[in-house]
């Protein structure tokens, strides 16, 4: 009898498509099903197995498993000195220039100035062409660059005839910028004037909030002893305060039309005492005691982006970099978004934080999305980021389910504090003309859905999108998003908010389905799929399935490849850091089964593929989960892995945290 496998288990009596799709397994043809390959207890996958604590289960170039050791940070920081040190970390300045004298440093240069040795054990060229090296400009990576036999000027190179690269990406950290924040001498005028408006102090709303406020804004499903537990993971300096004596509550402060407010409660007080006479008209008196703000911005005076009906390629932590997003640019992808960037990072200059806002040219409508915990933090970044980064609107995260960042008040941690949520969005729209949005989950919890709530508050505090992802902080990715519950948001929506829909879009069936059952929404982001396929904008704009060639598949790594060695370089570490990246997005990829291998099209986003043989090798080769695989991958694109070298993939996508964690 022909039997058939099933992802990830033994051989099993062949089933008919229907009851495969039942079981989430791609039913694939039975003509291309093949045995899963044997492997020893320590390969690695793709998938999600465990591995001892303190140990990280890796994939490496010869096909066998490691297990390897966690580094302690002392023992990162003294590899980390002498890789510095090494013959192979190159002075940047002699290795653009070719002259050993050239550094401004001289002898107390950290880094290596001899370039013989350097060139001795260089590892060897890459095929293909160096990404800058042309007539007009020299490549600025020299000596280091792994494209060196194609430059088209000989290594030794005046400094003075050096053109070095215009970079065209956009949002780069100036330095003075960075040390004016590493020393903390930025200052954030507007953002401190709203932050006194509506009376936040860092992060704490200095107003009266009774549990009975809170109450009525929670789900009426949540207990007691649930709101116990959801107000438990955020820290104490987030409860409510008592407003003092002399304190004003926000709601009582009056705004005119040039812009500033008066305190009529300080103005009655003050009457009361004695003080002043109440010899002059209301709104005379008014008008004596004015307290310069920031002019609050009408909707309509704000610029307003109009997702309706575009095609929104998600901000992707880690894969959702700078190349990945042109390559869905390619294809079709109107919307894009940077990595989700932390806000106190960003306050505090770090650069790698402040690479994850660059922006290429071709990103034309393009936006960034911040993470914070408190309205100070979330208005300071905010400011920070519209008065020096160029973007058409900024993104705060509400819905992050990651542990490291809830256990911060950030991300889904929000959703268990509905006022805090309210600060951060007044205070962040308060002081920008340009649109914010924000994107949440459905909940904390599975089965405690609370966004449809919200909804209609939080366009009314400013928020001018609201992204909605159909799952819960503690489903994180697992079982399917909720679409119906989108669509009860959407209709709860006021007109105005852009209500875009996320989870699970995977072809142009799925698309059109959502749109239709939910003609409200604006528009579907698209996540995971497009880490798969990318070409899924293509397949939505045109209404139609792609069976696309593993040729063509190859050909977009190609792309990638190429645009990653122009964003972090075509140097040892540029092509590495590149060869990382795309590891990182093979490790998804893999999941992608061609549509003419299926008996059921199209292929749904939860569907496990089984082991099969593919129309060629290569398309073989791609369908594997095997981290050593994917290594061979790179290895065919960027050459050789160095000595040693393994990869384990960062992300679990399939997690889904246990009830007492939340």
């Amino acid at each position: 009898m022909a039997t058939a496998v099933e992802g990830g288990g033994g051989e099993a009596p062949h089933r008919s498509p229907e009851e495969l799709v039942a079981k989430a397994i791609a039913p694939v043809k039975l003509q291309y099903l093949r045995p899963p390959p044997v492997r020893s207890s320590g390969d690695s996958t793709g998938g999600d197995g465990e591995v001892g604590k303190g140990k990280e289960k890796t994939g490496d170039a010869s096909g066998s498993g490691l297990v390897k050791e966690k580094k302690s940070k002392r023992q990162l920081k003294r590899e980390r000195k002498q890789q510095v040190q090494s013959v192979a970390n190159m002075c940047t300045e002699v290795a653009r220039t070719g002259n050993m004298d050239s550094c401004p440093f001289g002898s107390k240069c950290r880094f290596n100035h001899d370039l013989e040795t350097y060139l001795a054990q260089k590892p060897a060229d890459l095929e293909g062409t160096c990404p800058f090296d042309s007539e007009e400009k020299v490549c600025p990576y020299g000596v280091t660059c792994r494209f060196l036999g194609t430059h088209k000027q000989n290594l030794i190179i005046q400094s003075q005839d050096l053109q070095r690269r215009k970079s065209h990406e956009i949002n780069n950290l100036d330095k003075d910028l960075q040390k004016s924040l590493w020393k903390g001498k930025v200052k954030f005028p507007k953002a401190e004037a709203q932050l006194k408006l509506l009376g936040l102090k860092g992060g704490k709303k200095e107003r009266l909030e009774t549990d009975g406020e809170q109450d009525e804004i929670k789900d009426e499903s949540v207990k007691e002893g649930d709101k116990v537990e959801e107000e438990s993971i955020t820290d104490d300096e987030s409860r409510p305060l008592k407003k003092s004596k002399n304190e004003v509550d926000a709601e009582s402060t009056h705004e005119t039309n040039n812009g500033t407010c008066c305190v009529e409660e300080d103005c009655e007080n003050e009457i009361a005492e004695g003080k002043i006479e109440n010899n002059s008209p209301k709104d005379s008196l008014k008008s004596s005691f004015k307290v310069d703000i920031v002019p609050k911005l009408q909707l309509r005076e704000k610029k307003l982006i109009d997702f309706r009906g575009k095609l929104y390629l998600a901000p992707l932590t880690t894969v959702g970099n700078l190349p990945f997003r042109r390559v869905c640019k390619g294809f079709g992808a109107d919307v894009t978004c940077g990595e989700m960037a932390m806000c106190t990072n960003l306050l505090q200059g770090q650069a790698s934080e402040w690479a994850l806002l660059r922006r290429h040219p071709s990103e034309d409508l393009f936006g960034v999305q911040i993470c914070g915990s408190y309205p100070d933090t979330v208005t300071r970044t905010v400011e920070l980021v519209d008065s020096n980064c160029s973007v058409d609107f900024i993104d705060i995260n509400m819905g992050c389910p990651i542990d490291v960042v809830v256990n911060r008040g950030a991300g889904s941690a929000l959703l268990t504090k509905p006022m805090r949520m309210k600060s951060v969005i007044q205070a962040a729209s308060g002081i920008i003309d340009r649109p914010l949005t924000v994107k949440v989950r459905t909940g904390y919890f599975e089965g405690r859905n609370r966004i449809d709530s919200l909804v209609a508050d939080i366009y009314s505090w400013g928020a001018s999108a609201l992204t909605i992802h159909g799952r819960s902080r503690q489903q994180r990715y697992s079982k399917l998003a909720d679409w119906d519950y989108i669509s009860k948001c959407s209709n709860n929506a006021p007109e105005k908010l852009n209500v875009i829909g996320n989870g699970d879009v995977f072809s142009y069936c799925d698309w059109n389905k959502h749109m239709s059952q939910c003609p409200k929404m604006s528009a579907c982001m698209i996540a995971r799929g497009a880490l798969i396929k990318p070409w899924l904008f293509t397949e939505i704009k045109e209404q139609r399935h792609w069976d696309i060639t593993s040729g063509e598949r190859f050909n977009i790594l190609k792309d990638f490849v190429r645009f990653g060695l122009e964003h972090w370089g075509s140097d040892n570490k540029g092509v590495e850091t590149s060869r990382h990246f795309l590891l990182e997005w093979l490790s998804y990829t893999y999941r992608y089964v061609p549509i003419g291998l299926l008996d059921v099209v199209p292929q749904r986003l939860n569907w496990r593929p089984p082991s099969y043989y593919g129309r060629d090798d290569l398309e073989t080769l791609m369908a594997s989960d095997s981290a050593a695989d994917w290594i061979r991958i790179s290895e065919m694109l960027l050459g050789k892995v160095p000595e040693g070298f393994t990869f384990a993939p960062k992300h679990k996508s399939n997690a889904y945290d246990r009830a007492e964690n939340g």
